[in-house]
């Protein structure tokens, strides 16, 4: 079982200005969750014609890349988008793979694990990884932790006009919108839970101008302050008093 969880065309594209077929517009990106592959169909011959996973030792470069477990919405970014002609992966963790039986999966299913999520722009071409939240420690090291994400399922990230991402942790219904250089300028929590389970789940989220939904009015954007972590308070509330103090010895 492959869990293909996300298919879409490539667009129009730098790579194939540039002379490369395998990046024809018409040509089909997807990923496969549960097999950690992510390839790009040839639409003229239903060949592959480029391909990363389920292996991830095949090359210095995919070495260097890390392993991608169970990831989601792998795209191209679009045309007049920064970072345009790159890959966008929300690259899960959890669980995801086959292969030979460890103590970690004895019957051989979800052998790759990892236990926290990562968004890669990579380009296709070296694999590099452009942007990503993790931080430069490799990929064997933790995210920040101001930008600690991790959603085992579902999940998305789109890159936004502004040169920013918004990342969708699925499985907690969690929005954030982050800069290039990983600052948190919009952060959201879906308050819509099923009746059954109470799960707040959000499949896929896209940021859309407000022009696409002309029947609600525009409404004001209010630019919020950030807030002084050391005191938790938000601008304009009470001051807060030492009511007691106790001392220990």
């Amino acid at each position: 079982w492959m869990h293909i969880n996300s298919i879409s065309t490539l667009g129009p594209n730098r790579w194939y200005d540039a002379g490369d077929e395998r990046f024809h517009p018409d040509n089909i990106i997807w990923d496969s969750r549960q097999s950690n592959i992510i390839a790009i169909i040839e639409k003229k011959t239903g060949k592959i014609v480029w391909q990363i996973g389920p292996e991830y030792n095949t090359s210095p470069e995919v070495r260097k890349l890390g392993w991608i477990i169970g990831q989601h919405h792998a795209h191209m970014i679009p045309r007049g988008l920064p970072g345009e002609g790159n890959l966008l992966i929300y690259d899960n963790g959890g669980s995801a793979g086959y292969g030979v039986s460890n103590p970690g999966a004895p019957n051989g299913v979800g052998t790759a694990r990892r236990d926290f999520s990562r968004v890669l722009e990579l380009n296709p071409l070296t694999l590099e990884v452009v942007w990503t939240n993790q931080p430069a420690g490799g990929p064997g090291s933790p995210p920040s932790k101001s930008l600690r994400i991790y959603s085992g399922h579902i999940s998305s990230a789109q890159r936004l006009v502004n040169g920013n991402t918004l990342i969708n942790e699925g499985a907690s219904g969690h929005f954030i919108e982050v800069t290039p250089e990983l600052d948190v300028v919009w952060d959201y929590v879906s308050p819509y839970f099923s009746k059954r389970g109470l799960m707040n789940h959000v499949y896929r989220a896209y940021r859309v101008p407000y022009d696409w939904v002309p029947q609600v009015e525009k409404p004001a954007e209010i630019a919020l302050p950030e807030i002084d972590i050391s005191s938790f308070r938000v601008p304009g509330s009470p001051k807060t008093k030492v009511l007691k103090t106790t001392r220990i010895r």
